[in-house]
């Protein structure tokens, strides 16, 4: 079995962007448009106040996500960005990206992480549920869109 690794990454870097067009026409597919709108700013995942990571599948960047700071108690963390090329899913990517987010967050004080998805994306619900999130009420961009889903837990 190959190993994962993680790297940090600025969120403005070649490879980051080559993952989060790829995020995006994903999306794109599965709810129409652009994929999401939600306002993203590349300073947001520059520390203290975020985090972007990469992940490597056999020296291939194959899967990414990050973090921003969420509201204005800097104890609560949001996930952004989460992603694996569809070669790489099911080889525990997403789950190794989500943990290294989590431990990012944490280890910048972060006591809670949130975040949004779309009911479209059953794989993605299913991993956060079994990583510990629970349901919340809607928040962001998409709060008051049909189908939205927030999730979040405690660090």
């Amino acid at each position: 079995m190959s190993d994962i690794e993680i790297r940090v990454l600025r969120f403005d870097s070649e490879v980051a962007q080559r993952l989060v067009r790829a995020t995006m026409a994903d999306l794109g597919t599965r709810y129409g448009g652009s994929g999401d709108e939600t306002p993203v700013d590349a300073t947001e995942f520059e520390p203290p106040d975020g985090t972007f990571l990469v992940a490597y599948l056999d020296g291939e960047p194959v899967g990414c996500g990050g973090w921003r700071s969420h509201g204005d108690t800097g104890e609560v963390a949001e996930v952004k960005r989460m992603y694996t090329a569809p070669a790489a899913r099911g080889r525990g990517v997403a789950r190794a990206v989500l943990a290294a987010v989590e431990r990012s967050a944490r280890e910048r004080g972060r006591k809670r992480i949130v975040l949004e998805c779309g009911d479209r994306q059953p794989e993605a619900i299913a991993m956060y549920e079994a990583a510990g999130y629970e349901r919340i009420p809607n928040f962001g961009y998409y709060r008051d869109a049909p189908g939205c889903v927030s999730f979040g837990r405690t660090l």
